[in-house]
């Protein structure tokens, strides 16, 4: 079986983790200080805090924010991974879910209208699958009005808008190195900003002190594993942008499927390559049959996930039945490349 994603690890990564065993200095050590430097100058940011897990980083960001009761409303977008509302409801805010547009990332005159009728105090555009959200609209919408951005940069690790790093594109930002993001390191998330008074609530709550604080720390081994997949970063994705570039080019002309695109002044990295298609189920079943590793990211839209308040959602809602993702990683073989494409094209055009 060809999986839908691999990560890769070398003799860097062993290197280091033998140094930390070896030394026996396994937390709050030099490669936690290294990775978050590094990380926050390669996003562009003034500040960078690193945490157990993407779900925490948005968390804590919204604490950071001021996200604390029901009145407290945050505007999401209907499809993405449940981490994104979860964090919402886990603050005490009331989220207000709005639909997406072709790129998988926020509606923006859906934004006009909740934020004209709900008043929220934090906007969250989530750059789905790696490509980022329209954010000179967004933040443009958001400035007139005084709502904060929150960056749910989760899969979009080196993606680019108008040759700017997301998570440098709104107020503050929070990224996942889960296992299978484009920075893994097994479990951890960051938050990143360039406001001080941001930086400073932020510290609050996860460092022990004046302030009621939660230990999320990760540890030297995951920040050692995440410096080094952090220095391979722009291979990988240049990787992974060929070889989207090569399904997209095979697969454009099949009956009824969508590829994705990558929008204007936007630089997509390919956390996911998500096609859709109606007869989704029946093709990825077919293809789980063929021993490719294929995937839904999503069959669930978050406002019915969570019951949550919400606009007309009937694009997401429509994509929760269409999408599906076949694998792309940076080690994936010419001939498995040759192979997927092989299998895709023949499954696809049996089902239509």
């Amino acid at each position: 079986m060809i999986p839908i994603i691999k990560p890769e690890f070398g003799k860097e990564e062993e290197n280091t983790l033998l140094e930390i065993i070896n030394n026996g200095h396994i937390t709050r050590g030099k490669w936690t200080l290294k990775f978050k430097e590094s990380f926050r100058d390669y996003i562009g940011v003034s500040f960078c805090h690193t945490v157990c897990s993407g779900t925490a980083a948005i968390y804590i960001a919204l604490k950071a924010i001021g996200i604390n009761s029901k009145e407290d409303k945050v505007i999401v977008p209907a499809f993405s991974f449940m981490a994104t509302i979860d964090a919402v409801l886990l603050a005490g805010g009331t989220p207000i879910v709005i639909d997406i547009n072709q790129t998988y990332t926020m509606n923006t005159e859906q934004l006009i209208e909740a934020i004209e009728r709900f008043n929220p105090k934090v906007v969250i555009p989530v750059h789905l699958y790696g490509q980022t959200a329209d954010m000179d609209k967004i933040n443009q919408i958001c400035k007139d009005k005084k709502v904060i951005v929150l960056e749910d940069a989760a899969q979009a690790h080196g993606a680019e808008y108008k040759e700017k790093k997301a998570g440098n594109l709104g107020d503050i930002s929070a990224f996942s190195f889960y296992a299978s993001k484009n920075v893994p390191m097994g479990e951890g998330g960051a938050i990143l900003t360039s406001n001080p008074k941001l930086d400073e609530a932020i510290s609050n709550w996860i460092e022990f002190g004046n302030h009621p604080a939660l230990n999320l720390r990760i540890t030297e081994f995951q920040a050692g594993i995440g410096y080094w997949q952090l220095q391979k970063l722009d291979e990988n994705n240049e990787k992974r942008r060929k070889i989207a570039k090569i399904y997209n080019e095979e697969f454009k002309k099949l009956p009824g499927l969508v590829i994705p695109e990558e929008a204007e002044n936007r630089k997509h990295v390919y956390h996911i390559y998500t096609l859709r298609h109606p007869k989704r189920n029946e093709i990825i079943q077919r293809l789980i049959e063929e021993g490719i590793g294929a995937r839904v990211y999503y069959d669930y839209t978050l406002h019915k996930l969570r019951n949550a308040q919400h606009l007309n959602c009937e694009f997401a809602e429509l994509c929760s039945k269409e999408v599906f993702s076949i694998p792309i990683f940076p080690s994936l073989k010419e001939s498995e490349i040759d192979f997927i494409i092989d299998k895709v094209k023949k499954v696809v055009k049996e089902v239509s």
